[in-house]
């Protein structure tokens, strides 16, 4: 089950880094996305911490 790992996680690489030098300005604005889907968790997560506080 190692290898499987292994390959799977060198195929989701490889694509990677395909998909950043035949389409950077697609995969800079998935990376933006990706923060702000980050954030706004994070933004959700201490709204409920302080209404839980309060």
């Amino acid at each position: 089950m190692k290898w499987l790992k292994r390959t799977i996680v060198t195929l989701v690489i490889v694509f990677g880094a395909f998909y950043l030098f035949t389409r950077p300005e697609d995969s800079a604005e998935a990376v933006r996305n990706a923060f702000a889907a980050v954030g706004t968790g994070v933004g959700s997560i201490v709204t409920f911490f302080t209404e839980l506080s309060a």
